[in-house]
């Protein structure tokens, strides 16, 4: 009989672990019903937060750099190396993470910060750049960081429009002769799990602009001044899939940068060295906090999944609440998701035992699929 060996490949849960602990619960979980067994962990996110954990996980060097937060305060983010590779999150500089609880700040908001940490990622000699963005506290449409890389964006009278989207309803003029000439050079690859547009009924404010505080006045405001900023830019790019993610810094990174979009997870399982990983297993074990429709849409999971079952290796999954059917599951490829939930109904309860309960799951995983 083969020896077994599993791959773990899964994203954070949410709120309660990471994607390196969830790998080192599972396995705690595997081996207490199978001693000596060959776990083969491979965290993994889709280009939203966690993203730059999942590369340094992975062997990456992670560096930092003191950037300007989405408030305009100065925030310390990190950024992953090896090489001249770089992945850059841009929740790391403009993340909600960032805003202290209960303060949102939806027209004013700024990603200076992100192109910032790409800077320094050019600084410390990156050529190819993985661009994870999710999680954004903004909806600029990327003009902050294009303002930090060097461009100008101008009212009537020639001044400077003020930050996040909000200022945009006054630009007059947007200047990218000065953008950093390093850029050209670049492999800027644009990893997101969503492919919103830009603007409209699912544009980046419409469909996000809420989880940011955003009122519904605030979201009229910032949809016209977006579509005003890309009648300036460019209005052709602003319906390309990707050009609404994490706030709209898709668009500008698509418009100014040459960047090309990619579905985060695929992306990632490139950079991560899944591919090699995948070739010895033969079993996976992937998940994430939640499993629910949102899954199915270029969450890390279903790309795990995807690339598995095109691999012929049979994929389970953990999560702390299943909310697809079994028939979503399998037509996902997944065989079958272990959840917290089934252990531990309370919510409040299961994300806070969230590690213990995921090494029973685990334990569970090895009695059904491993002795």
């Amino acid at each position: 009989m083969e020896t077994a060996r599993v791959l773990v490949a899964a994203d954070k849960f949410k709120g309660s672990l990471t994607a390196v602990q969830v790998a080192e619960r599972v396995t705690a979980g595997l081996r207490r019903v199978v001693p000596g067994l060959e776990v083969e962990t491979l965290p993994v996110a889709d280009g939203g937060d966690g993203t730059v954990a999942a590369a340094v996980a992975a062997g990456f060097e992670r560096r930092e750099a003191r950037v300007t937060g989405p408030l305009g305060d100065p925030v310390t983010a990190a950024y992953a190396l090896r090489g001249t590779t770089a992945v850059v999150e841009m929740a790391e500089a403009s993340g909600l993470q960032h805003l202290p609880d209960g303060v949102f700040a939806p027209l004013t908001a700024t990603t200076y910060g992100s192109g910032e940490l790409l800077a320094a990622a050019l600084d410390a000699g990156a050529r190819s750049i993985v661009f994870g963005v999710g999680g954004s506290a903004t909806t600029d449409g990327g003009a902050g960081m294009l303002a930090a890389l060097g461009a100008r964006f101008l009212d009537a009278d020639g001044k400077p429009v003020g930050p996040g989207g909000g200022g945009l309803a006054e630009l007059a003029e947007a200047d990218l002769s000065g953008l950093d000439p390093r850029l050209k050079d670049v492999d800027l690859v644009l990893a997101s799990d969503v492919d919103n547009p830009l603007t409209g009924p699912k544009g980046a404010p419409e469909v996000y602009g809420r989880q940011k505080g955003a009122s519904e006045e605030d979201i009229a405001v910032l949809d016209a001044a977006l579509a005003h900023y890309a009648s300036i830019l460019g209005p052709e790019t602003a319906a390309l899939p990707g050009a609404g993610a994490a706030g709209g810094i898709g668009y500008g990174a698509l418009v100014a940068l040459g960047a090309r979009f990619r579905p985060g997870i695929e992306v990632m399982l490139d950079v991560l060295g899944f591919a090699p990983a995948l070739a010895r297993a033969t079993l996976v074990i992937t998940g994430e906090g939640s499993l629910d429709e949102q899954t199915l849409h270029g969450k890390a999971p279903a790309g795990v999944a995807a690339a598995a079952r095109e691999a012929g290796i049979e994929v389970v999954a953990v999560c702390g609440r299943l909310a697809l059917s079994p028939e979503a599951l399998s037509g996902a490829g997944i065989a079958r998701a272990y959840a917290l939930a089934e252990l531990e109904p309370d919510p409040a309860v299961s994300m806070a035992q969230a590690g213990p309960l995921l090494e029973r799951a685990a334990e569970s995983i090895a009695r059904d699929f491993l002795s």
